[in-house]
């Protein structure tokens, strides 16, 4: 019969290889395994998602440049890619491609979460993510993209799945910082490898328990 010192020493073993992260995980596995729906390549030797990619590229010009023109302005550098969004979705529409705010599979409009814009053309869908960086970290190995499981999901059909990314770089407009984009790339997502990387986490309600509690003070004011 196995030892309880045994098993423990098992159990922990067996709980720190689950543990582990999953690496080089093709984007396209994970979507289809959690959605359920494929991740269609993108062609380019295909003439009408040559089109596509034509139509795409005109209006991320635009938007590069109208986001350029107004500057962004925040006070928080990381949300620029936030407010680039609209910029992006009205270009679409301006020049005729269907450009908007994904809706769940609960018909829920949702801004949060991947992917960012739904793109029908020529009942063509195609799922846009957007993305910003600057210079200095666009080759660093911190964490750019993430895609979390969900069970209202905004991916509800077979789609193309592809990324613009923009560098953008700080400016002064009328004696405010402003950041405009200098720079945009466009990529499929189809071959992306991705990992899976575990983590523990507790609420408020949990790591403010007050059975943990060993000692508090309040500082009159």
């Amino acid at each position: 019969m196995q030892s309880n010192d045994t098993y423990v020493k098992d159990l922990e073993e067996t709980i720190s290889r689950f543990l582990m992260p999953l690496r080089d995980i093709r984007f396209s596995i994970v979507i289809k395994a959690i959605t359920g729906f494929t991740v269609i390549p993108f062609d380019k030797k295909d003439a009408s998602d040559r089109k596509l990619l034509e139509k795409l590229v005109k209006a991320i010009h635009n938007a590069t440049k109208a986001a350029f023109n107004k500057g962004i302005f925040t006070n928080r550098p990381n949300e620029v890619g936030n407010h680039i969004e609209p910029f992006v979705r009205k270009a679409l529409n301006d020049i005729g491609v269907s450009a908007s705010i994904p809706t769940t599979k609960k018909g829920i409009h949702k801004v949060a979460g991947y992917p960012d814009i739904e793109v029908n053309y020529e009942k063509r869908r195609t799922y846009l993510e957007c993305k910003t960086y600057n210079i200095k970290s666009r080759d660093s190995s911190l964490r750019a993209f993430y895609l979390q499981p969900s069970p209202d999901s905004k991916i509800t059909s077979d789609a193309r799945h592809l990324l613009v990314s923009f560098e953008i770089n700080p400016t002064t407009r009328n004696g405010r910082t402003a950041f405009v984009p200098t720079r945009w790339r466009l990529y499929t997502l189809h071959d992306l490898k991705v990992q899976v990387k575990h983590e523990f986490n507790a609420s408020n309600l949990n790591l403010y328990d007050e059975a943990y509690l060993l000692a508090e003070d309040r500082t009159e004011v």
